[in-house]
């Protein structure tokens, strides 16, 4: 609400409303009537502290320094003997205390070193187990020792290995990621004769303090190989902080990939659409190989599963409470104790908000939708279930078009976190620079599809931006003359009609220059908008607005308002209040509340009717691009266009004069113009009062004595004599000394850029900066010997 979003408040939700709650278990119910929602025993991500499953959403990967493991494990039939390497098999580990539910060894089918051993079995060390040698894709020749332990009941490609090779699941850890061996059945029951004494001194110890007291005993029987450091990605609750373990446990499933296939046919053949583009490949790879949806948790707050238990393990699955069970009529029933994950209930959100399953008057007039905001990082967990729930309960798809904002993140390009301490509060930002200055200069930095990395000094570019909206809106009341201070000395206060018919004849060249930039800006805002590009809108915004209409089109309005032509004024106020309503409109997606301000402080909301704009400028009508009856009725052609920018081209130029002549802006200054084509008097003006000149002399035939700066541009040659405006020798000395320097520090540029040394092993960003800084130093060298020269006649 505080950043202006134009949302319908009165809908909001809360996931465990009682509406929403009845739709939730609705649809577990049909879910579970069809197959599509069962209870399986799966490895899951569990969190030792927090004791439940987490989704994957839930869990960081952080790198972590430890160490990588050898380990030798004896093949049958063979004396061991560590200096022996034909008496054993090494692999490579990271976490040893799984060691103990291993079920087998995994080589590839095409190492050539392991081809004898497949089929064949080694025996567990320190356990004694019998395990087998097995050929899978899964273990990768050039890493480690080529060879694997598998262990499926502790991580999740092992899982798929075991699967594959019916593997026994053998699961050591409880569920406080203790050891667990001392009546642990599928620990035990593999186990040979008179070896359970290690379970008994195992038992019950930490994860971590386990790793360490098999570690010792794998070294002291002569197991343990070698030990080498080794940086890898551990992954962690992002609530708990602790280290998360794949474990094997009962938990409720959704058959994603049957519910996947009409939300991929939607994506691929374009009735959803994904902006950018790119996330669909994203999406198709992962939606094409979906793994069954793990929707059950472990937590105290939720929505509790629909389902009972019987003393005889049947399930009875109920929209109401059931009073005994369906399978066996016991009347001994217990609730499950487990809460639904949250993305269950999000999924159904495109219809849920709506009333449905109690009331479908907003469902038929609203679903589905047109567009999706949402992070690329939740594609899975929620733009794609809501395709899934939309077509299974809807028939439908839930929104036709799908645009993936960036992740803001801090100029180090981590992502926003409380623990860093990176997190800028928005409520704070925007105490201290306004909202529509943090919804400007975040959007402004914000380019399709890529993150943003967030800097304040985006929002205070918001902030001036607002500033410099509110004060050419003041120009135009003290020109105008609302009774306040004229801006500039000169100009009289006298009052004018607010948005007063324009008239073609009065139009200068600016004023069509503008109408015809204002035309181009509609469109491409237009053009931005339709494509979802916000920043490129933004910049659009920026340059019209800040360059075209305040540096360009208001400087140069000044020599009307400097006149004496009434009827002059009214017309360029005209212009004025046609370009800054339109604009006002184009600005307010971005700064709703200061154009909310000045559409009513300028009068633009007095003569429309209620529901456009005459109640609130959020009803105003978009600005349509002018169209040709306009642009013939008010003589608007390209010639204008094209003439302004010359004249603009020669400002620019003549300002450059003065900047390489080092002439202060408070030094009076005369410049002559020998034109190549006749020029207005009015432009002359606008010349003269945009060069900051005293003096402006158009004359055809002058020729330029000494110490005379010139330059040649399209509307004709410009020159800025110099005499008595600086100290010749003095500003020689100067610019000589400065040449030095810029010679110098060019100098060694080029020098590391021709050291082969340097050139082939920086990365190719380094390199490029360093061509870079060559350029800009030759630029500069440049702009001080084009001054000397002039200075040296």
């Amino acid at each position: 609400k505080r950043l202006g979003a134009s949302c319908d408040w009165s809908r909001v939700r809360f996931t465990m409303d009682e509406g929403l709650s009845r739709a939730v278990v609705k649809v577990f119910v049909e879910l579970h009537r069809e197959g599509l929602i069962y209870k399986d025993k799966r490895l899951v991500n569990w969190d030792p502290k927090l004791l439940t499953a987490i989704s994957d959403l839930e869990v960081q990967q952080i790198e972590v320094r430890g160490h990588l493991w050898y380990l030798r494990y004896p093949l049958e039939g063979k004396t061991f003997n560590p200096d022996d390497a034909s008496t054993f098999i090494v692999v490579a580990t990271t976490r040893p205390e799984t060691m103990l539910g291993d079920s087998a060894v995994a080589v590839h089918p095409d190492d050539e070193r392991y081809a004898h051993l497949v089929g064949k079995h080694v025996i567990l060390p320190l356990v004694g187990r019998r395990v087998p040698i097995v050929a899978d894709t899964y273990s990768d020749p050039e890493k480690g020792s080529g060879a694997v332990k598998v262990t499926p009941a502790h991580d999740f490609n092992d899982f798929e290995v075991g699967r594959r090779h019916n593997l026994p699941q053998i699961s050591v850890l409880d569920q406080e990621g203790a050891l667990a061996l001392v009546g642990n059945e599928d620990y035990l029951r593999a186990l040979p004769e008179g070896s359970q004494q290690l379970a008994e001194e195992l038992h019950g110890l930490d994860r971590f303090a386990a790793r360490k007291q098999i570690l010792a005993r794998l070294e002291d029987f002569g197991f343990l190989e070698r030990t080498e450091p080794n940086t890898h990605m551990v992954p962690h609750g992002d609530r708990s902080g602790v280290v998360i373990e794949p474990y094997l446990t009962d938990q409720w499933y959704v058959d994603a990939k049957t519910l996947a296939q009409p939300a991929i046919a939607a994506v691929r053949s374009g009735a959803t659409t994904f902006v950018p583009k790119n996330w669909e490949k994203t999406y198709f790879e992962w939606m094409e190989n979906i793994q069954p949806w793990c929707i059950s948790r472990q937590l105290w707050w939720g929505h509790r599963i629909p389902a009972w238990h019987c003393d005889q393990k049947h399930i009875t699955v109920s929209r109401a409470d059931p009073t005994e069970c369906a399978e066996c009529g016991s009347k001994d029933l217990r609730r499950d104790e487990d809460v639904l994950d949250t993305w269950f209930s999000s999924a159904l959100w495109p219809f849920s908000t709506l009333g449905w399953p109690d009331d479908d008057t907003d469902v038929k007039r609203y679903y589905p939708t047109d567009v999706l905001v949402t992070g690329f990082d939740i594609i899975f967990f929620w733009v794609a279930r809501m395709i899934m729930a939309g077509y299974e309960f809807m028939g439908d798809l839930p929104f036709q078009n799908v645009y993936f904002t960036g992740i803001i993140r801090d100029k180090q390009g981590r992502k926003m976190s409380k623990s860093l301490g990176n997190s800028p509060d928005p409520l704070d930002l925007i105490a201290k620079f306004g909202a529509d200055a943090l919804r400007f200069g975040t959007m402004r930095s914000a380019p399709l599809g890529q993150d943003i990395l967030f800097d304040e000094q985006n929002v205070e570019l918001g902030r001036n931006f607002c500033n410099k909206l509110w004060n050419a809106c003041r120009f135009r009341q003290m020109v105008g003359g609302t009774g306040v201070s004229p801006v500039v000395s000169g100009v009289s206060p006298e009052t004018f009609e607010v948005q007063a018919e324009i008239d073609p004849k009065l139009l200068t060249s600016d004023d069509k220059w503008i109408l015809l930039k204002l035309d181009q800006a509609i469109r491409e805002m237009n053009t931005a908008f339709a494509d979802y590009k916000f920043s490129d809108a933004t910049g659009t915004l920026y340059r019209f607005f800040w360059s075209e209409y305040c540096d360009w089109y208001v400087e140069a309005s000044k020599a009307v308002f400097f006149g004496n032509d009434a009827a002059r004024k009214a017309n360029t106020l005209a212009v004025i209040d046609f370009v800054l309503s339109h604009m006002l409109r184009l600005f307010h997606p971005f700064l709703p509340f200061i154009t909310e301000e000045l559409w009513h402080g300028m009068g633009y909301a007095e003569d429309m009717p209620e529901n456009q704009g005459g109640q609130t400028i959020m009803f105003a009508p978009w600005p349509k691009p002018l169209d040709d009856d306009f642009k013939s009725h008010y003589g608007l052609t390209g010639q204008d266009e094209k003439y302004i920018e010359a004249r603009n081209e020669l400002v620019t130029q003549g300002r450059n004069l003065r900047r390489t002549a080092n002439i202060a802006a408070s030094k009076k200054i005369k410049f002559i113009v020998k034109p190549a084509r006749e020029l207005a008097a009015h432009d002359v003006e606008v010349l003269k009062l945009l060069l900051n000149a005293e003096a402006f002399e158009v004359s055809a035939n002058y020729q330029p004595g000494k110490n005379t700066m010139t330059v040649r541009a399209e509307l004709g040659d410009l020159f800025l004599p110099l005499e008595g405006l600086i100290d010749k020798e003095a500003e020689t000395a100067r610019l000589k000394k400065e040449l030095e320097k810029i010679e110098a520090e060019a100098a060694k540029v080029e020098q590391k850029l021709a050291n082969p040394n340097f050139t082939q092993k920086v990365p190719a960003n380094v390199l490029a900066e360093h061509k870079q800084r060559l350029a800009d130093w030759q630029a500069k060298g440049d702009h001080v010997k084009s001054a000397l020269a002039a200075l040296q006649g």
